[in-house]
């Protein structure tokens, strides 16, 4: 079968979030499909199959990080769209079968790809005892995207604060079911981006994650509340970089990000 690796959210090689993307007649036992994530040793792997006629979507879809199955991931599913459109798989918009529902991939003039989640519903929180000190920063909010996501959203100064951490990730891991999203206002809007953020997963098996799609349905509605706009782009501002374009509609977040294939081989275990 063949396999692909994908880099989610650039327009270019080398940068954003890369993703394993298969395409399969029907799915095999987990222990199988957690080994290919393993073995594929990227954020997330993703796994696609097409569903009979009359099904309520297109194709079914999971995501595996090198560790566990996930319940929502971004990245991967604009990977799988990518794919699904560049080789012909499924043309127009498709959707996606997955344990968050149904979620659509629509592919738009200009090459990109959009993504239509459920926005993540936000609850402030008192800023945890000891998140400052694993984080190596202090928080100014901290609030709680819900089961969904499974993330706690720390707002912190400013831009610079947020580039520059270095946080102690296992002590980090204490203090969310996935991880954190780091936050601030951007610098200098001029530059094309609204707001900046990073994000730490240890207790998936992501240090890092280069650009998160699922954090995004948190961050926007945090970003368009204090901004006043449903429209925003964020930078999400690791070593790899990536930008995702947001678009608030209540319960329901658009994203959009471009997609390359770098990598695709055949798969023979």
């Amino acid at each position: 079968m063949r396999i692909r690796i994908v880099d989610a959210f650039t327009d270019r090689p080398f940068a954003g979030n890369p993703a394993g993307v298969l395409l399969l007649d029907s799915f095999p036992d987990d222990d199988w499909l957690q080994n290919v994530a393993r073995e594929v040793n990227h954020a997330e792997t993703a796994f696609a199959h097409p569903l009979h006629n009359g099904s309520e979507a297109d194709w079914a879809l999971r995501w595996f990080t090198p560790t566990t199955e996930v319940a929502l991931c971004g990245h991967a599913t604009l990977a799988t769209a990518h794919v699904l459109h560049t080789t012909g798989a499924h043309e127009g918009p498709v959707r996606f079968a997955t344990r968050s529902g149904v979620l659509s991939a629509a592919p738009r003039d200009d090459g990109s790809i959009t993504l239509d989640f459920p926005t993540a519903p936000l609850t402030p929180v008192e800023i945890p005892d000891g998140v400052a000190e694993a984080l190596g920063a202090q928080p100014r909010t901290a609030v709680d995207t819900g089961p969904g996501v499974g993330d706690l959203v720390l707002e912190l100064a400013d831009q610079k604060t947020v580039l520059g951490l270095a946080p102690d990730l296992r002590a980090l891991a204490r203090h969310s079911e996935r991880g954190i999203i780091a936050t601030a206002r951007a610098e200098d809007p001029s530059r094309g981006y609204d707001f900046v953020s990073r994000c730490f997963f240890p207790n998936v098996g992501i240090d890092e994650d280069p650009v998160t799609g699922s954090a995004h349905t948190a961050l926007a509605p945090y970003w368009s509340e204090r901004l006043g706009r449903p429209d925003l782009t964020g930078l999400q501002a690791s070593p790899r970089s990536g930008r995702v374009r947001t678009e608030l509609r209540g319960d329901r977040t658009l994203l959009t990000g471009h997609a390359v294939t770098v990598i695709e081989g055949e798969l023979l275990a």
